[in-house]
């Protein structure tokens, strides 16, 4: 589920000024929201002073111009207003260590001539090759999108055929181990069930990693072609059961295998890991009002965004003519009426509001937004597992749960189970406070207690 937490990196900066050599190249390791971030700044000497460019190697950046900077010795600080963004270092030897700041948030950051390291993150889950079964990476074609999708297919070696599952990832681009923060929950969970005896196929999303497409593009819809497709691949394999194939989504993905299964007669169950009961809209607003009552933040500046943010997705549901120029509009009134809005220094009113239009106005943002999951809830007829953490912020259990019980019943399902682990945050880790910032610091990538629990129900659908 998208979260707006993370923060993304494009710097350019230029140096000015002369003293001590500042030519070469400087290394950090930038630690935010859990993440760690490694830069290296290029600089080389120009008639006028310095120019430099940027690499972020974590986010596939490389050779970003730099722009904007003074070095008045030992005292180096760079301005980078197209992203909002000052550090103000003091350069000593070989290193330079100072403040890197962006959008009223200040962290640490030490550059260095040497490269730096990142800190050793301990995953004790994580299998290791040799692994004790078959995994082999695979190709499957998406007629309709006209793509080929990457992935690993993954089952056991003793046996004829076996049952299988398709995971499918949350939002945002993720690749077949659903890695992010440096945990790679798909990975575990795939290792589990093939030992278990289940087949598993997972794969980059489209435009990710080894996939073909457009991922900016594209909706929760075109995202459940891509699951169709993978399905029609598994009935061509000799070695999967083609009658007890199952899909297994997290998070958005637990808004997509309904639809899919609503489509498809080849699905045997579903298993939906903190998946949505709600439309995306309420989602949002809850997820929002959470994850700032568990930072801190007060009571009043929550009430304000969330009747900001309610007229904002009333408008896209609702949407008649230009909707950028109508969200303009009502974003430019909103900034009038609530005084404790925050835009970030050194941005305009003006590059706030188009910033945040273009946000909530991607075809994911919108679909998101109005899409309702009962939609597709009451009309699946297979046996239906939802799973929560009683602390995921981000998709609410208690409001969520009951919504899919609700759909599911409403169309005469009575093969459900539902359930709600205590402690357990949106990625099922055991956690204290389930913030999005808390996921990379914790060692557990996803709850024992939860893969026990797939394998049992799995089998009951599966004999």
């Amino acid at each position: 589920m998208k979260t707006f937490y993370i923060l993304l990196i494009s710097i350019s900066t230029i140096f000015t000024s002369v003293a001590q050599d500042i030519t070469g190249k400087w290394n950090g390791i930038l630690k935010v929201s859990g993440a760690q971030l490694e830069l290296i700044f290029h600089i080389t000497k120009t008639e006028n002073g310095f120019s430099a460019t940027l690499d972020i190697p974590d986010q596939g950046a490389r050779g970003i111009p730099v722009t904007n900077t003074t070095y008045d010795k030992p005292k180096i600080k760079f301005e980078i207003a197209t992203i909002r963004v000052e550090y103000d270092g003091e350069l000593s030897g070989n290193e330079i260590t100072g403040i890197f700041r962006q959008n009223g948030q200040e962290f640490p950051l030490k550059l260095s001539r040497i490269k730096m390291e990142k800190e050793a993150i301990r995953r004790p889950q994580e299998p290791t090759k040799p692994y004790p079964y078959h995994s082999e990476d695979i190709q499957f074609q998406n007629p309709d999108a006209n793509i080929t999708l990457a992935g690993t297919l993954s089952f056991p070696k003793k046996g004829d055929v076996f049952p299988a599952v398709i995971l499918i990832s949350g939002s945002g681009p993720q690749n077949r181990n659903e890695e992010l923060l440096d945990h790679k929950p798909f990975l575990i969970i795939a290792d589990y069930l093939t030992k278990n005896g289940i087949a598993v196929l997972r794969y980059d999303d489209r435009g990710v990693a080894a996939s073909e497409g457009k991922f900016n593009t594209a909706t929760s819809a075109d995202f459940a072609t891509d699951v169709e497709s993978a399905i029609a691949y598994l009935k061509t394999r000799k070695e999967i059961n083609p009658n007890k194939i199952g899909l297994i989504g997290h998070s958005e993905g637990g808004l997509i295998a309904p639809m899919v299964a609503v489509k498809s007669k080849d699905i045997n169950f579903i298993i939906l890991l903190a998946g949505p009961g709600i439309p995306g809209g309420q989602i949002l607003i809850l997820q929002q009002e959470l994850i700032a009552r568990a930072s801190g933040i007060s009571e009043d500046t929550i009430k304000e965004s969330s009747l900001a943010n309610k007229k904002i997705f009333e408008m896209i549901n609702n949407s008649k003519g230009n909707l950028k120029d109508n969200l303009r509009i009502l974003l430019d009134k909103t900034l009038q009426d609530y005084s404790n809005s925050k835009i970030p220094n050194g941005m305009s009113k003006e590059e706030f509001i188009a910033q945040q239009i273009q946000r909530i106005t991607t075809p994911w943002m919108r679909y998101f937004i109005k899409y309702n999951p009962a939609t597709a809830l009451e009309k699946v007829t297979c046996p239906v597992l939802a799973l929560s953490g009683d602390k995921d912020l981000q998709v609410p259990p208690k409001e969520n749960l009951i919504a899919i019980k609700d759909a599911l019943a409403k169309g005469g399902n009575k093969n459900v189970t539902t359930k709600t682990y205590p402690n357990l945050n949106h990625l099922f880790q055991e956690c204290k406070t389930g913030l999005p910032s808390e996921y990379r610091l914790i060692e557990q990538t996803f709850s024992p207690i939860v893969l026990e629990d797939l394998i049992k129900w799995i089998a009951l659908q599966t004999d």
